[in-house]
Parts: C-alpha cells; sequence; structure tokens
C-alpha cells in the first residue's frame, strides 16, 4: 500500500498504541494500489511485533474473504447462496488476484463459499503478506524457532510504521464521520466486524461510539453478495474458533 500528498502535513493521530506522527492533509490520499486485503492485513497485524493481533485462523479467514472480495469489486466473481461463480475471466493486473482467480477457474467444480474460504485460509497471511513486502509497505522478518523459522511481515521504517498505523486510524475515522466510505471501505468494515477486530479499531469508547453505531448501519447497506461474504465469514471465524476451544 502506499500514500502519497502534494503537501504534506504531519500531525499527531490517536492510535491504539499511542500518539504517532503521521502526514495527513487535503492532500492525502490513498494510493491507487490500495487492495482490500492489503488493508485487512494491516489492522490485523501488530504494528510493533508483526504478530496477528486475532487467532491467526481467523486472521486467515478474514484475508482469504478479502481476497474474494477483490475478485468481487473488480467484478471477476459473484456470489449467490453460498456459491461463488466465474463472471470474467480476464485476468486481474495484480498477481495475487490473477492468482485466486486462476485457482476458482481451475477448480468449476468447487463453487461454496465456505469451502474456499477454508482453502485460501492456509496460506492467504503469507501470500498477501508478500504481496506487501514487493510494495514496499512491510518487511519479511525470518526468526529461528527450535523446530524451524517462523516469517513476519512487519515495518522496520518509520514510513512502513506510519503506514501500519494509519490503517486502523483512518478506518476509525471514517466510521465516526460516516462519510466518504466507498464499497471497499464499507466491505473492509464488515470485515473487521465478522473477525473480531473492531476492537483494535473502535478501541476508545468515548471517541468511537458513534463508529460503534454506524458500523452496523454500514454492513446492512452492501450489497447482497458482499453481505454474504461478511456472513459466511463471520460463521467460519467462529466455526473454527469454537472447535479450537474444544
Amino acid at each position: 500500500m502506499s500514500y502519497r500528498t502534494d503537501r504534506p502535513r504531519i500531525d499527531l493521530v490517536h492510535t491504539a498504541t499511542g500518539l504517532v506522527r503521521i502526514a495527513t492533509g487535503h492532500g492525502f490520499q490513498r494510493g491507487v494500489a490500495t487492495l482490500l486485503a492489503d488493508e485487512f492485513f494491516l489492522i490485523a497485524h501488530e504494528e510493533r511485533s508483526g504478530r496477528s493481533r486475532l487467532h491467526p485462523r481467523a486472521t486467515g479467514l478474514g484475508l482469504a474473504a478479502a481476497l474474494i472480495g477483490e475478485l468481487i469489486l473488480m467484478g471477476r466473481v459473484g456470489l449467490a447462496d453460498g456459491d461463488l461463480y466465474v463472471l470474467n475471466r480476464n485476468p486481474p493486473t495484480d498477481a495475487l488476484a490473477h492468482d485466486v482467480l486462476e485457482l476458482l477457474l481451475a477448480q468449476p467444480q468447487h463453487r461454496d463459499l465456505g469451502t474456499w474460504l477454508a482453502f485460501l485460509a492456509q496460506d492467504s497471511a503469507v501470500k498477501v503478506g508478500e504481496r506487501l513486502s514487493r510494495a514496499g509497505t512491510v518487511e519479511p522478518v525470518t526468526r529461528r524457532r527450535l523446530m524451524g523459522s517462523h516469517t513476519l511481515y512487519m515495518p522496520m521504517s518509520a514510513d512502513q510504521h506510519n503506514t501500519m498505523a494509519w490503517a486502523p486510524a483512518r478506518l476509525a475515522d471514517l466510521l465516526v464521520r460516516y462519510i466518504g466510505m466507498d464499497i471497499a471501505d464499507r466491505t473492509l468494515a464488515g470485515l473487521v466486524l465478522a473477525t473480531g477486530l473492531t476492537r483494535f479499531v473502535l478501541w476508545d469508547l468515548a471517541l468511537h461510539r458513534p463508529g460503534l453505531t454506524n458500523l452496523h448501519t454500514i454492513v446492512d447497506s452492501l450489497p447482497a453478495e458482499l453481505r454474504q461474504l461478511v456472513d459466511y465469514t463471520q460463521m467460519s471465524v467462529g466455526y473454527v474458533l469454537a472447535v479450537g476451544r474444544r
């Protein structure tokens, strides 16, 4: 994800981890390459450690849903009665979106959304982390463990930290003010609600109280197929967490 501004202004912005110096102002805008799963990844991972804020399986399902949501927003796939349908076979310009569409095309007999969420969730965090790394938003950091190694995707530079901190702060501001939310932001809000990330976006009850009310209204306003994506994601997350507690 990239942000740019012609006339930057540095403001102190309240985030869940404290005050952060972030470029804002009228010239500050979302990069055209910003994608739904990228935004979800930045919100779902801790800025300082790179670790998932949620159970990793919940984060994986949220990212899987966001990847499918990207294809819906691009007009490549549709969703009806829990089944995914390819509407446009033309490959997206984004490599990861292209890969996901190719998987759907290669398995036309499998349409069930729940099945695809579970399948894509297996490596969605790695795939989206790699995409963000290619964009220069995060850096891969490999840590050795007794039984092997584990790679996290986390911000290392000041600009990268600001970008990651800005993701939840930006969504919180949109939810509180209830203005300027395009369909991608409304879908992002729905996936935040479905996976349990709300407390990391609207973390200040006094400051964010209007956002909590607006959040449900915004999700209810989603088009049917995107609302269905949010509902299935919420059910899938609830199921895997319930099974994990047994």
